[in-house]
């Protein structure tokens, strides 16, 4: 039982895209997919440092592109499909839900309005690491916070307003380890309401198929039946927390035997080790990695 995965924001460092440029094949949907997103995706892919990657108006399409493509060098089915919250984009093209072209389109959009609503107010997020997981619930809450990820393996990222993340990481949950991320805004939060307004009004426009492979939601790692309730989930999810660790309790009940993490792999199959004991991982970092990937399918 395979699944693949695609990574979310944060996954992306400066030249990624470089070794996989030497097949034509992935170099040609980057330059076609560059003119979609407006942006010069092989640039930013290979010469851009690690702030011009951050912006999120940047990230955002750059992931999907890179992760669509790496997925159509590989060419594999899998059993089941997840994406850790831009990644769902992802998902959905695997799944047969939107086509690369819709799903571009929209993580142009959504790259844009989450960078917009994160100028709106000064938030952010800092990523918890390890403690009791009730305990950290209830401080991020106790300081206003949002567990806008909830990624399983002891870690949850608390999202916010940037005096409150100050309050939280001065009074940290026991036993727990506090680490700031490097993001503009506190995504899957209230923070990001402006974003899921315009998203929906793109998203409105599009007519998506229902899944032909089993497609897991952020929201709750429930699969979902239909193109159009995936749709709409996947708009909800920018202003809402991500439940990873749900999705992986799925993966479990469904008793996935081996993951593959697109390109830019290793965040997922990371977290995958430390929850998913005996399946087998593969995280596409390079081109080299594509005959291990397809080896755990045989």
């Amino acid at each position: 039982m395979l699944v693949i995965v695609a990574p979310g924001q944060g996954a992306q460092a400066p030249g990624f895209l470089t070794p996989w440029l030497d097949i034509p094949v992935f170099r040609d949907r980057m330059a076609a997919w560059s003119e979609i997103v407006e942006l010069d995706l092989i640039e930013y892919g290979t010469e851009a440092d690690a702030e011009a990657i951050r912006d999120t108006a940047v990230a955002q399409p750059l992931l999907v592109a890179a992760a669509l493509a790496s997925y159509e060098v590989l060419d594999v089915r899998p059993d089941i499909v997840a994406g850790h919250s831009v990644g769902e984009l992802v998902a959905a093209v695997v799944a047969g839900v939107l086509t690369p072209e819709q799903s571009l389109a929209l993580v142009r959009e959504r790259g844009r309005a989450m960078a917009a609503a994160a100028g709106m107010a000064e938030t952010g997020m800092v990523a918890v690491l390890g403690g009791d997981e009730n305990e950290v619930l209830d401080a991020i809450d106790k300081h206003g916070l949002t567990p806008a990820n909830i990624n399983g393996a002891g870690q949850i990222v608390a999202g916010g307003m940037l005096d409150r993340l100050a309050a939280f990481t001065a009074e940290p949950p026991a036993k727990a380890r506090l680490r700031p991320l490097s993001v503009a805004g506190a995504f899957h939060t209230v923070h990001m309401a402006p974003a899921v307004d315009h998203l929906g009004r793109e998203a409105a426009a599009l007519v998506p198929a229902d899944p032909k492979i089993t497609l897991l939601s952020n929201a709750d790692g429930a699969a979902v039946a239909t193109g159009a309730e995936f749709l709409t989930r996947l708009v909800g999810q920018v202003a809402n927390p991500v439940r990873w660790d749900a999705c992986m309790a799925t993966m479990a009940e469904r008793r996935v035997t081996a993951m593959i993490e697109l390109l830019p792999g290793g965040t997922l199959t990371g977290l995958a080790k430390r929850t998913l004991p005996g399946v087998t991982t593969v995280a596409m970092k390079t081109p080299e990695n594509l005959d291990a990937a397809r080896e755990v399918v045989k």
